[in-house]
C-alpha cells in the first residue's frame, strides 16, 4: 500500500443513482472475501434515510449498508457529514454524527462546506492509518462545475487523498458513452488525472454488441472500462435519493413470494413528504405472501390489511399532507373499525393528539389525528438511540432518530410507545428486522384484518440481506477485472493518463 497507508479509490457516478452504492457495497464484499480489512467512506451524503451507530452517531444508511458488506461496525467515520434535506430549501447538517445546525443550500454551498473540509480529510485518513483498504463512494457527479470549488466528497476528495478513481455510469438509463465521455472533458486536467476509467453498471443484452463502442471510448479518453456489470433485479438496498413507484429498498425480486397461509396480507405505506427511513417496510416485504405498496390517496387504503404511516422529516407538514389528501380521514376510520394502522417515528407523532412544534415546523400548537392518546413535543436536542425491548413476547432491536418528545398518556405500552385497539405507534425504526417479534406482529395484523395470512417460520431478514451483499460481491468478481482494480486500490491511478479537452471552464 502507499505510503504506509491503506489503499483506496473513489467510486465516482455520472449522475445520481448511476449505482455508486451498490457498486461500493460490492467493492467492499469483494475485498473482505479475499481477506484485506475494508472499510467503506463517504464524506458528504444527503439523504433521509439513515441509521444509528452503536456510538449514537447518525449516518447515512448506504454507508451503514456498506459497513455490513465490509462485515465492520458502521461509525461516524465512514460519513462525516450528513444533509437531512427539510422545508424551505433547507438542510439539517449533520457532524461527525450529531445535528449542528440548518442552513439553505446557499448557505451550504458559500462557505460552510468548505469549513467542513478538514474534519471530512481527517476522517478519511483515520480511516486509512487503520484499514488495508477505504472504498469512498462520491455523490451525484463529479462533474458539477458549478460546486467545484467547494467540493468535499468527489473531486476535491480524491486530489487531497491521492485516490485513483472509477466512474459508474447506468446504461440502462441510456447515453452513457457521452455521459463517460463527458463527465472526463469537464474535469481539470489535475481532476482528469485521477479518472483511471469507467464502469458500465445495468447492462442488459450481448456484451460483444457493446465492445466496439468500449473501444471508441478508449480511443477517445485514454481510459479503460473496468467491468460491465449485469442488470440485476433487487439490488436497491437503502437507498438514498429518493422513492421510484415500486419498493426500492427490498430485499425480495419483484416477483412476490408465495404465502404460507391462504391469504396474501397488503401493507399500503403513506408517502407523506420528507418520508425518512422508508425502508422499516423492507422486513414486510421480505416476508412470503405480504405484498407493500406505497399510496397517496384514500381509496388505496381500503383494501389493505395494515396501513404504515412512516417516519419524515416534517411531521406537521404530513400532518397537513395527509388532511388535504383525505387520508386522515381514512385512517379514522380504520381506526374506529379495528383495522390495523402502524406509525413510525413521525407517522407515531402524527397519530397523536396534539404536537408542539418551535424547533422542526415552528409552526406551535398543531392537533394530531387524534388516534392514539399521545402528546409530543419538540426538544431542540435530537434522541439519537440504540434501544433493545421486548413487545408480544419477543425481543425488539431497533434504533431511534427524533426531536419529537413523546408523552404517553394512556392505551397498551408498545416499545417506546403504545397501543390502542388496532394502532400502533412507535418512535423505533427498524423494530420489524426483529425475525420473532415481525412475525409476532403480522399474526396481530392478520388476525385483527381477517385474513388466514400465516407468517413463514424460517424467514431471517438478516439472512437475506446478507444473500443480497453476497450478490453484489459477486456481480463484482464476476464481471470486473479484479486484478485491475486491486492495482488501482493498490497502487493508485496509472501515470500519464491523457487530458480530454476542454476541460474545468
Amino acid at each position: 500500500m502507499r505510503g504506509g497507508k491503506g489503499g483506496g479509490l473513489l467510486v465516482a457516478g455520472t449522475t445520481s443513482d448511476a449505482g455508486k452504492s451498490v457498486v461500493t457495497a460490492g467493492i467492499c464484499r469483494w475485498l473482505i472475501r479475499k481477506g484485506l480489512k475494508v472499510a467503506p467512506f463517504k464524506g458528504q451524503n444527503m439523504s433521509l434515510n439513515s441509521f444509528v451507530t452503536r456510538e449514537g452517531a447518525e449516518i447515512g444508511r448506504a454507508q451503514a449498508m456498506q459497513a455490513q458488506a465490509a462485515r465492520v461496525e458502521p461509525t461516524a467515520l465512514m460519513n462525516p457529514v450528513l444533509l437531512k434535506p427539510g422545508g424551505d430549501r433547507s438542510s439539517q447538517v449533520v457532524l461527525m454524527g450529531k445535528p449542528v445546525g440548518e442552513l439553505s443550500a446557499k448557505g451550504y454551498h458559500g462557505g460552510r462546506q468548505k469549513e467542513l473540509f478538514e474534519p471530512v480529510m481527517a476522517c478519511l485518513e483515520e480511516l486509512r492509518s487503520t484499514y488495508d483498504a477505504v472504498i469512498c463512494e462520491g455523490a451525484g457527479s463529479p462533474a458539477e462545475i458549478n460546486l467545484r470549488r467547494t467540493d468535499i466528497v468527489n473531486m476535491g476528495v480524491a486530489r487531497a487523498a491521492k485516490l485513483p478513481v472509477v466512474v459508474v455510469g447506468d446504461i440502462d438509463r441510456g447515453g452513457v458513452f457521452a455521459q463517460f465521455f463527458g463527465t472526463t472533458a469537464l474535469l481539470s486536467p489535475e481532476d482528469q488525472s485521477l479518472v483511471a476509467g469507467y464502469l458500465v453498471n445495468k447492462f442488459r443484452g450481448d456484451v460483444s454488441l457493446l465492445e466496439p463502442g468500449l473501444d471508441m471510448l478508449y480511443g477517445l479518453t485514454g481510459r479503460r472500462t473496468f467491468g460491465v456489470l449485469p442488470y440485476a433485479h433487487g439490488l436497491g438496498i437503502d437507498e438514498e435519493d429518493g422513492l421510484r413507484v415500486s419498493l426500492r429498498g427490498t430485499v425480495r425480486e419483484s416477483v412476490v413470494a408465495p404465502p404460507v397461509g391462504a391469504d396474501v396480507l397488503r401493507v399500503a405505506v403513506c408517502a407523506v413528504p420528507l418520508m425518512s427511513n422508508f425502508t422499516d417496510v423492507d422486513a414486510l416485504a421480505a416476508e412470503p405472501g405480504v405484498v407493500v405498496r406505497f399510496v397517496d390517496r384514500p381509496e388505496e387504503l381500503v383494501d389493505a390489511d395494515l396501513v404504515v404511516v412512516p417516519g419524515t422529516r416534517g411531521t406537521v407538514k404530513a400532518l397537513a399532507w395527509l388532511r388535504e389528501r383525505g387520508l386522515a380521514g381514512a385512517l379514522a376510520r380504520r381506526a374506529a373499525e379495528g383495522r390495523p394502522v402502524l406509525g413510525i417515528c413521525g407517522g407515531f407523532q402524527a397519530l397523536g393528539e396534539r404536537i408542539e412544534d418551535e424547533v422542526e415546523s415552528k409552526a406551535g400548537v398543531v392537533d394530531g389525528l387524534g388516534l392514539l392518546p399521545v402528546r409530543v413535543r419538540f426538544g431542540v436536542e435530537k434522541t439519537l438511540a440504540r434501544p433493545v425491548g421486548e413487545a408480544l413476547g419477543e425481543r425488539v432491536e431497533g434504533y431511534e432518530i427524533h426531536h419529537g418528545v413523546a408523552d404517553v398518556r394512556g392505551g397498551e405500552p408498545f416499545l417506546d410507545g403504545c397501543r390502542v385497539g388496532a394502532v400502533w405507534g412507535t418512535h423505533w425504526h427498524g423494530s420489524l428486522e426483529s425475525d420473532g417479534f415481525r412475525r409476532a406482529f403480522l399474526r396481530e395484523v392478520a388476525a385483527a384484518a381477517g385474513r388466514r395470512f400465516v407468517p413463514a417460520p424460517d424467514t431471517s431478514f438478516g439472512a437475506l440481506r446478507e444473500e443480497q451483499l453476497d450478490r453484489l460481491g459477486d456481480l463484482i468478481e464476476e464481471h470486473a477485472d479484479t486484478d485491475a482494480l486491486l492495482r488501482l486500490i493498490e497502487e493508485g491511478a496509472p501515470a500519464g493518463l491523457p487530458f480530454v479537452p476542454p476541460g474545468a471552464p
